[in-house]
């Protein structure tokens, strides 16, 4: 070996040390509870843990006394209620509104079940769309919804379209929205009852988004997705439907349960309100929809005190009770709700006021619907 090639060798040697020594050290991953490296790590098991040290508040009960106008008949299991109740007045819920959708037997059922418990619970029923796709439709449904009045329905829900009509298993080419005509006597007839109408329209906007990197909802909105069903309205258009609907019975009292799924857009929601009197929303399972923007739902809720009611839409559950209120009467910041909803997100408080509060809790549904007293 000549000196030169004797050299050369020994510089490419040197080189290929030195990039040895100053390469990265491989850094072992950390398992995870599944035993799986972060590598791996799913989304949907993605379990943040705030960071930040703020106030946190201990919530046990609400300011004041609250009625939830948005329940099912989640406690219809052997000491279910008498359960419930417990849960009820162990965070301040005097009263609950039962949506049962039913009609006819079932309803009869489920009214007897809960009729022991007097005020504690108010029960509304459905309606029947049998044969909507049919002549004549109207005058049976109207005679339904008069007789289940009279065995003490006060109030007429959840009816539910998300797109596809009020009627799941009703004709596919003839879908049945809020707005068409053939529902008008029984619009009517609400209003001549006093019954109002909770109504679900549509779903929170994530679910109708791309189903990809840029949807900050994409841990819920995939289980609830829409942007693949074809031949539904779109979030728009049902939003639309909604207020044509209202705007055609300005003597019938609606609940857009679920603020109208309006939550991304409150100001849009607000529009509604102000043009459409017979409007009011609910804000049941919608708290982590509105958690990330505090300020913004404050806002709302002080400009339109008067329109809003507390639900829940999740069960009887102590601490899920407890999630709502700390969200609506404290300030806390940035705090998880993993156990409750399906989103990654942080929420935070809106620190309402206590003439908001007395207003959602139960001012409003009192003034509307009458209660317990308080």
């Amino acid at each position: 070996m000549n000196r030169i090639t004797y050299f050369s060798l020994l510089i490419v040697l040197t080189f290929a040390l030195l990039r040895c020594v100053n390469a990265p050290v491989p850094v072992p991953v950390a398992p995870v509870e599944n035993g799986q490296g972060v590598e791996s790590l799913l989304l949907k098991d993605y379990r943040p843990v705030s960071v930040y040290k703020t106030v946190r508040t201990k919530i046990e009960k609400a300011k004041y006394p609250v009625i939830d106008m948005h329940s099912h008949t989640y406690a219809l299991s052997e000491g279910g209620i008498d359960q419930a109740i417990k849960n009820m007045d162990a965070v301040g819920i005097s009263k609950t509104i039962i949506l049962t959708k039913s009609y006819g037997a079932a309803f009869d059922s489920i009214y007897a079940a809960y009729a022991p418990y007097g005020d504690r619970f108010e029960i509304w029923c459905g309606i029947d769309y049998s044969g909507y796709d049919k002549p004549g439709y109207g005058p049976a449904a109207v005679a339904e919804l008069e007789r289940c009045y009279k065995v003490g329905a006060r109030g007429v829900g959840e009816l539910s379209d998300k797109g596809s009509g009020l009627d799941k298993n009703g004709n596919p080419e003839d879908k049945l929205h809020l707005n068409d005509p053939r529902l008008d006597g029984l619009l009517q007839k609400c209003a001549e009852l006093g019954m109002a109408i909770n109504i679900h329209v549509a779903e929170p906007i994530w679910m109708y988004l791309p189903m990809d990197e840029h949807n900050d909802g994409l841990m819920n909105a995939f289980d609830w997705r829409l942007d693949n069903k074809p031949g539904i309205i779109d979030h728009q258009g049902m939003v639309d439907i909604l207020a044509s609907a209202v705007r055609r019975h300005p003597n019938t009292t609606f609940i857009a349960c679920h603020y109208a799924n309006l939550s991304y857009d409150l100001n849009q929601l607000g529009e509604l309100l102000s043009a459409l009197p017979n409007l009011y929303v609910d804000n049941g399972a919608r708290y982590a929809e509105v958690g990330p923007i505090p300020r913004a739902a404050s806002d709302f809720y002080e400009a339109f005190q008067d329109r809003i009611f507390y639900g829940t839409d999740m069960g009887h559950d102590v601490d899920m009770y407890r999630m709502t209120i700390r969200q609506l009467e404290t300030e806390d910041e940035h705090f998880y709700g993993h156990d409750q909803y399906g989103y990654h997100w942080a929420l935070n408080g809106m620190g309402l006021s206590d003439e908001v509060l007395r207003k959602i809790y139960f001012e409003n549904a009192n003034r509307l619907f009458g209660g317990p007293n308080q």
